[in-house]
């Protein structure tokens, strides 16, 4: 199959969940055997750098990309509100991807363009219009349940109607556009559901993330020590944030009461610089890092507090790849065939939080049992060869239809 994959940053470097989501599929398709065009949009925040990607990697994807300045204007948003646009969406438009777009679509001729992530749900019409391949969103999040989330922890009183507003006007874009795409990947089965809820006739399909378990060494386990707690990721992703500032607010002063040696690290691009300089007994934080498999390699058991994430969490993944013992909420674990209290340990309150802190922090070879029962998950569920076979199964469903 010839194969269009659209996407709102660049797939490589893959440094964060989004990208190397993208990244990992875009592997898997050339593994198998598939051609694969990448045409993304290049942002102020993660601009495409060609010279920094590999040749092969250029030579197989053709990787292009068109500068899109998708940063937060606060009169476009406001312009947007005025006249029922979505400005979570309609930043991603550019008449210059627009006229690539058409431009390539009028060139070459495409079985599938695949549409990674809502965002790029903008430019469906000009596909329509150039091209006969089959369109096929592949959702990263439920945008809407996001925001939605987002809205109702909002502790501002001025911003909470607005940014229900934005919920419910993404909720009624997004399954509008369920309607105007031949298929939908979702990443998780709760998302699936959601969309199979709207009452759509379009397929959907589940296409979780995957990983190649060998890019993943597990570490050999130190129970002679107590494990360190460690969360890492992108800080300017606001459920990251509010659910940092949660853990460390509610509950390590918990965990501190019943064991003052515990220690926590956290790490993440565009860590607030209050939280850097913040001093709390046992805690350690830092940026950006250089590799994020390093700084999870020396580290035994991830804590992924969020309350308002959708989708599917790629450094849970990650960390259950690498053997990590990893404690999260409902929310933060949604889209993983989890057992809790075998592979990952949940909890829903400040109390039962620390609770499970305290736990592993006594029976260091409890978290490495769990761990390893982790890593077996992934190996089971959660490998890139049978997801992308079932995608490619997906598209051969839609091209027969």
């Amino acid at each position: 199959m010839r194969i269009l994959q659209l996407c709102n940053k660049p797939p490589y470097p893959p440094i964060d969940g989004g990208s190397k989501a993208m990244h990992n599929l875009t592997r898997g398709l050339l593994k198998s055997g598939h051609e694969v065009k990448v045409l993304c949009i290049s942002t102020p925040k993660q601009p495409l750098e060609l010279n920094d990607i590999p040749k092969e990697y250029r030579r197989a994807t053709r990787i292009e990309g068109v500068f899109v300045d998708t940063s937060v204007n606060v009169v476009d948003a406001f312009t947007d509100l005025l006249t029922a646009d979505n400005y979570n969406i309609s930043r991603f438009f550019s008449p210059d991807m627009d006229i690539r777009l058409i431009r390539l679509l009028s060139e070459e001729q495409f079985d599938i363009v695949q549409l990674e992530s809502l965002f790029m749900t903008p430019y469906i019409a000009t596909i329509r219009r150039y091209s006969k391949a089959k369109v096929v969103l592949r959702s990263h999040n439920l945008e809407y349940v996001i925001q939605d989330r987002i809205a109702s922890g909002e502790r501002n009183f001025l911003k909470r109607p607005y940014r229900k507003f934005l919920a419910k006007q993404l909720q009624t874009y997004e399954m509008a556009v369920l309607d105007r795409v031949d298929g939908v990947a979702a990443i998780s089965p709760n998302d699936a559901a959601h969309f199979k809820e709207h009452g759509t006739r379009t397929p959907v399909v589940t296409i979780p993330f995957g990983v190649d378990p060998d890019e993943y060494p597990m570490e050999k386990p130190n129970t002679g020590k107590a494990p360190i707690f460690f969360h890492l990721g992108s800080m300017d992703w606001l459920p990251n944030e509010e659910g940092i500032r949660w853990l460390l607010e509610s509950v390590w002063p918990k965990v501190l009461r019943k064991c003052p040696d515990a220690r926590l690290n956290l790490a993440g691009n565009k860590m607030p610089k209050d939280l850097i300089d913040m001093e709390l007994a046992g805690v350690q934080v830092k940026g950006r890092v250089k590799s994020a498999t390093a700084y999870m390699q020396k580290r035994q058991v991830m804590v992924v507090p969020l309350f308002s994430a959708g989708g599917m969490r790629v450094k849970i993944i990650e960390g259950m790849a690498m053997g990590k013992a990893v404690i999260s909420t409902p929310i933060g674990a949604e889209g993983i065939a989890y057992s809790d209290g075998k592979d990952i340990l949940l909890a829903g309150t400040a109390a039962e939080f620390a609770d499970r802190i305290i736990g592993l922090h006594r029976d260091a070879e409890r978290a490495a049992t769990i761990g390893r029962n982790a890593r077996k998950l992934i190996e089971r569920s959660y490998s890139d060869t049978p997801i992308v076979n079932d995608l490619t199964a997906f598209f051969k469903r839609l091209l027969k239809g």
